[in-house]
C-alpha cells in the first residue's frame, strides 16, 4: 500500500508543472499577491484547505492536496455537515501547494479579485486507497476530512453539463457520526489561520495576526520550566524542543540604574513578546545582529541561515542572490524560533520590509530620523512632529516607533505592487519638504563625517535587504532597551525618550497600551503624489 502511494505521488508530482499552466496563465504575479507556485513548500500529500473567497460572488474554495498540486472546487454555498443539503461545486484549475495558507486580497480587476481567508484546514484521506488523480478524472471522489470545522465522510460527484466551460459537481456529506442537520458554513465566519473575518482581511490584507492567532506566549508551566533549567538544558516551547546553552551568561552588563541581563532573560523576553513581534517577522527574511559575548563586545551581522539550525526553523532561499551573497535566510514565525535566535546571541532582529512571496515589493515605506553627534532627542522630536503634520496633510496613515537608542522611525504601510524605487522616491520627496522647514538641523550627506553632527532623514533604507530594527526587539545597550511603536500623541509626552522601555518594562507597556502599529499591518495604502 505504501509503495502504491509513493508511486502515485511521484507520478503526480512530476506532472505538477504542467497541471499549473492554467493557474499561471490566469494571473499577473506582478500585481496579485497570490503565490506563483515557484517555491518548494512542504508537502505530505494529505492536506486540505477551504478558503472563503469574496470575489464577484461569495464562494468557498475546497482544495485537496494530491499529485503535487491542490485539486480545487468552488462551492458557492460552502461545505456543510448536513447530509440532506447537497452543495453544487465547480471544478476549477489546480492550484500550487503554496496556495495552501494564502490569506489576503486579490486586487480588483485581477482574476478572482476579492478577499480571501483560510476558513478551514486539516488533513484528508481517500476511500479504499484510491488514486485521487484518477478518481477526479473519473468524476467520483469519496474521502474523509479531519479539520477544525469539517469532519466526516464526503463525496464529490461530477454531474452532466458544465458552467462556463467548467465541470459541474456535487459535494455531499454522508450520514455518519459527524453529520449535523442544518449546519451552515456562514455561521462560522472566521479564519482558522488568523482568527480574522473577510472584512478584517479586506481592510488589512497582508496582516498575519489577530487575537485568535496561534502565536501564544509561554504558559506558566513553560516559563517555570525555563527558570528551572541550569546553565543549559532542553526547553519545550509551543511543541518545539530547544537546546539552550549558557543561560546565565550576562549579555547586557549592569549599569545604573539597570541590573545585568542574562541570555535567559533575552530568551524569556523573545518568547513573551512573540504575539506582538511575530506579525512583523513572519514570511520575511531576517538579518540577525549577534552579540554572543555580550553587548560590551563588538557584535556582527549574520544573514545566512546557520547549517546547524533545527529542521523546524523556516528557511527561505533567495533565488535572486548574486554569487557571494546570502542564499538562504531564516524566517522567524513561531515563539520557539524567537527563543532559538535569542539563544544564538541575536540581540537585534532586522526583518526585510518585503516578504518572501514578493521580495521586490515592500509592504512598508520607512522614514528613519537618524540623529547626529551634535543633535539630541528634542531635535528628533521636532522632525518627527513635522513629519506627523506632513503625513496628516496628505492623508497618509503611519505610526512612529522609538528605536530604543536615540532616534525615531516612522512606518508607513503601502499597497501591494509598489516597488522600492517608488517608495524610496516618495519618502525622499516628503522628507526633503520637511527638512526644508528646519534646514539647519538636517544633513543629506551619506557619510557620517560630512554631516556636521546633524540629523539625517534616511530615505535610502527603502531598498531590498535594507532593514530597520523590528518592533519589540531589544537593542545592544545596557538595560536592554526595546524598540517600541507609539501613538502620534505620545510625541508630545514630556517623559518620552527613545529608550524609555526595556526588557523589564515592555510587558506592562503592552498590557496597558497594546501596539498602536498593529492596526496598520497589511493596510493597502496608495501613496499620493507629492
Amino acid at each position: 500500500m505504501a509503495e502504491k502511494s509513493k508511486a502515485r505521488a511521484g507520478r503526480g508530482s512530476t506532472a505538477a508543472p504542467e497541471r499549473l499552466k492554467r493557474y499561471r496563465q490566469k494571473r499577473n504575479f506582478a500585481v496579485t499577491s497570490e503565490p506563483d507556485g515557484s517555491g518548494v513548500p512542504a508537502q505530505d500529500g494529505h492536506r486540505f484547505v477551504v478558503q472563503r473567497h469574496r470575489a464577484s460572488r461569495l464562494h468557498y474554495d475546497l482544495r485537496l492536496e494530491a499529485g503535487g498540486v491542490l485539486l480545487s472546487w468552488a462551492v458557492p454555498k460552502g461545505p456543510t455537515l448536513d447530509p440532506d443539503a447537497k452543495r453544487m461545486a465547480v471544478h476549477v484549475e489546480d492550484h500550487p501547494l503554496d496556495y495552501f495558507d494564502f490569506e489576503g486580497a486579490i486586487p480588483k480587476g485581477e482574476y478572482g479579485g476579492g478577499d480571501v481567508i483560510v476558513w478551514e484546514w486539516g488533513t484528508w484521506s481517500i476511500s479504499d486507497n484510491a488514486d485521487p488523480i484518477a478518481a477526479t478524472e473519473a468524476g467520483d471522489l469519496h474521502f474523509d476530512l479531519f479539520g477544525e470545522k469539517l469532519r466526516g465522510h464526503f463525496a464529490l460527484v461530477r454531474r452532466g453539463g458544465d458552467r462556463g466551460g467548467k465541470e459541474q459537481w456535487m459535494l455531499i456529506h454522508k450520514h455518519d457520526e459527524h453529520a449535523v442537520s442544518g449546519w451552515d458554513a456562514e455561521d462560522h465566519p472566521r479564519s482558522v489561520k488568523t482568527g480574522r473575518t473577510n472584512d478584517e482581511v479586506k481592510a488589512a490584507p497582508a496582516a498575519t495576526w489577530s487575537s485568535s492567532a496561534n502565536w501564544a506566549a509561554p504558559t506558566p508551566d513553560e516559563l517555570a520550566a525555563l527558570e528551572a533549567l541550569g546553565a543549559k538544558g532542553v526547553w519545550d516551547l509551543g511543541g518545539r524542543t530547544l537546546q539552550l546553552t549558557n543561560l546565565n551568561k550576562v549579555l547586557f552588563p549592569a549599569k545604573r540604574p539597570h541590573p545585568a541581563i542574562t541570555k535567559r532573560d533575552l530568551v524569556r523576553h523573545n518568547a513573551m513578546v512573540a504575539p506582538a513581534m511575530l506579525p512583523y517577522l513572519t514570511k520575511r527574511p531576517v538579518n540577525l545582529h549577534r552579540f554572543p559575548d555580550g553587548v560590551s563586545k563588538t557584535g556582527f551581522w549574520h544573514k545566512a541561515a546557520p547549517q546547524h539550525a533545527p529542521d523546524w526553523l523556516t528557511r527561505w532561499h533567495n533565488k535572486d542572490a548574486d554569487p557571494g551573497e546570502t542564499q538562504e535566510y531564516l524566517v522567524l514565525d513561531s515563539p520557539a524560533s524567537l527563543a532559538w535566535v535569542a539563544n544564538y546571541g541575536a540581540v537585534e532582529l532586522h526583518p526585510w520590509t518585503s516578504t518572501t512571496d514578493h521580495p521586490h515589493q515592500p509592504t512598508w515605506a520607512m522614514i528613519d530620523i537618524d540623529p547626529g553627534e551634535s543633535s539630541n532627542f528634542d531635535d528628533v522630536l521636532i522632525l518627527a512632529r513635522l513629519h506627523r503634520t506632513a503625513l496628516d496633510h496628505v492623508g497618509v496613515k503611519a505610526i512612529p516607533k522609538v528605536t530604543g537608542k536615540r532616534g525615531i522611525q516612522i512606518w508607513v504601510p503601502v499597497a501591494d505592487g509598489l516597488t522600492f524605487d517608488k517608495t524610496r522616491a516618495w519618502v525622499e520627496r516628503l522628507s526633503r519638504v520637511v527638512g526644508d522647514v528646519v534646514p539647519e538641523m538636517v544633513s543629506w550627506e551619506w557619510e557620517v563625517a560630512k554631516r556636521g553632527g546633524r540629523i539625517r532623514l534616511d530615505y535610502t533604507q527603502n531598498a531590498i535587504n535594507k532593514t530597520l530594527v523590528a518592533p519589540f526587539s531589544t537593542r545592544p545597550v545596557a538595560g536592554a532597551p526595546v524598540s517600541v511603536p507609539i501613538t502620534w500623541e505620545e510625541l508630545d509626552d514630556p517623559d518620552l525618550s527613545p529608550d524609555r522601555w526595556t526588557i523589564r518594562t515592555i510587558g506592562d507597556r503592552l498590557a496597558s497600551k497594546g501596539d498602536p502599529l498593529a492596526p496598520l499591518i497589511g493596510l493597502q495604502q496608495r501613496l499620493p503624489s507629492l
